[in-house]
């Protein structure tokens, strides 16, 4: 494992960059929480290359006119993989954005994604942020059998949805509670 993996791996274990203990013990709740299965864990797509939004032009039908994971951001969403396997957190069903990054993000990490317009991007598109609100909440509000759902996303649709405005690669995990509603449980920072 490289250096880099290393450290947001001990980051994603909440053992590193943490100014308390308190928050420590609050992480490792968090992964014992995922370990049980039932929740819906947020992931904001990990690092991409420099810039804000997407280059004019973009298509979601093609990547090379988007703005994309960078190496960083590839070996990162590998990392969060690799967490997840080694805690053993149980994923049921891995949901994206249908934006490359997103994608790579989620297939790096978990093998397999699925695209789900609702997870689009919000960023410039604020027409789109009612209705795809209404959607993830029909969603995540459900109670889940077995496993996690992953859904993979921007921060600006994740913010959309919950208030919380994750950095790129944090995990933030909602507990289904029935109907249309949910509350956040935690997050996890990756780095």
């Amino acid at each position: 494992m490289d250096r880099r993996c290393a450290v947001l791996f001990l980051a994603l274990a909440g053992l590193v960059g943490l100014p308390a203990s308190d928050a420590a013990v609050q992480g490792e709740a968090l992964w014992t929480l995922l370990q049980a299965g039932g929740h819906v864990i947020l992931i904001r797509h990990t690092v991409t290359t420099p810039g804000v939004g997407d280059p004019p032009g973009m298509q979601l039908t093609d990547c090379a006119t988007q703005r994309n994971l960078s190496e960083d951001g590839r070996r990162d969403a590998r990392c969060i993989g690799d967490v997840f396997r080694s805690r053993r957190i149980p994923v049921a069903r891995v949901l994206s954005s249908p934006w490359c990054r997103c994608l790579d993000t989620a297939r790096l990490a978990f093998g397999a994604a699925e695209a789900w317009p609702p997870l689009g991007n919000l960023f410039g598109r604020p027409e789109n942020r009612a209705p795809q609100v209404r959607e993830l909440e029909k969603l995540v509000g459900q109670r889940l059998p077995a496993g996690n759902l992953v859904l993979v996303s921007h921060g600006s649709t994740i913010d959309a949805l919950t208030g919380v405005s994750p950095a790129p690669g944090e995990l933030v995990i909602l507990t289904p509670q029935g109907g249309e509603r949910f509350t956040v449980a935690g997050r996890l920072t990756a780095g």
